[in-house]
């Protein structure tokens, strides 16, 4: 996140070639005896919208990981070891939120809570986003909380929704593209989102930018975030319309899988 904020030519050849390969990668998949992916799996809306909602919200929780040091560092002026101990409390949330969302997900069903831990990742990021400078360590802790514990929540009710739609043997390849759309979510996250933060904030080198900067590219940054959520959530509920009837039911003790067992195999 440092140099000169314009396009750089190497940076458009990359994404054309990544675009590319992606479009033969289909074309291929798309004529081949035995597929490694089969086309006709995304025509599975829960799966489809699984897919995007698992990139979209870990675009939002790398930009905690990306954005957040450079406001508590620059934005709040605290030194290196608090700013490791403010960003390790997000990740002690949602360790803590592993096993009651699974149970959450087991007593009120997936759909439910997917749309419950989006709410809270899309609050937590509207938080930062209006909370002022003044508020300092306290109000981005906060905030930081509502964010990971939703994601702990969705995490849990998203894998078991998403895996819960498909048959046995598919489930193997399902995971790991569940995998990947977590990996493109945070890659996204890592570029478009710290790019947000450079040019909201206007520095041209931003491991020296002024903490009024800071703060103004932090509550850009996390207002695109939480629209990005809201998105998720939309996504949410149009699969929610087109799934079948009592798909909203809650897991059952017969059920293949549960989701606290889906956690192992993820």
């Amino acid at each position: 996140m440092t140099g000169e904020r314009r396009c750089n030519p190497l940076n458009l050849v990359l994404l054309a070639a990544a675009a590319l390969g992606a479009g033969v990668f289909v074309f291929v998949e798309a004529r081949g005896p035995s597929p490694l992916i089969r086309l006709s799996l995304f025509r599975n809306w829960v799966l489809s919208a699984g897919l995007a909602m698992s990139a979209l919200v870990m675009t939002v929780m790398m930009a905690t990981l990306v954005v957040g040091p450079f406001y508590l560092s620059r934005g709040l002026g605290l030194d290196t070891a608090v700013v490791g101990l403010v960003m390790s409390t997000g990740q002690l949330i949602a360790a803590l939120t592993g096993i009651p969302a699974g149970r959450l997900v087991d007593c009120f069903g997936a759909g439910r809570m997917t749309r419950m831990g989006l709410v809270a990742v899309a609050a937590g990021s509207f938080a930062i986003s209006v909370v002022p400078s003044g508020v300092g360590i306290a109000g981005y802790i906060a905030s930081l909380v509502v964010i990971t514990a939703g994601y702990g929540l969705f995490q849990a009710a998203n894998n078991t929704a998403t895996m819960g739609d498909v048959g046995q043997d598919q489930r193997g390849v399902v995971s790991g593209m569940l995998n990947l759309s977590r990996n493109l979510g945070l890659i996204t996250g890592a570029s478009v989102m710290g790019a947000v933060f450079a040019c909201a904030s206007g520095a041209i080198d931003t491991t020296a930018v002024y903490p009024e900067a800071a703060a103004a590219g932090t509550r850009v940054t996390f207002a695109v975030a939480a629209g990005l959520v809201i998105v998720a959530l939309a996504i949410s509920f149009g699969s929610r319309a087109r799934a079948a009837p009592g798909s909203e039911a809650p897991l059952h003790e017969d059920t293949a899988f549960r989701s606290t067992e889906l956690r192992g195999a993820l």
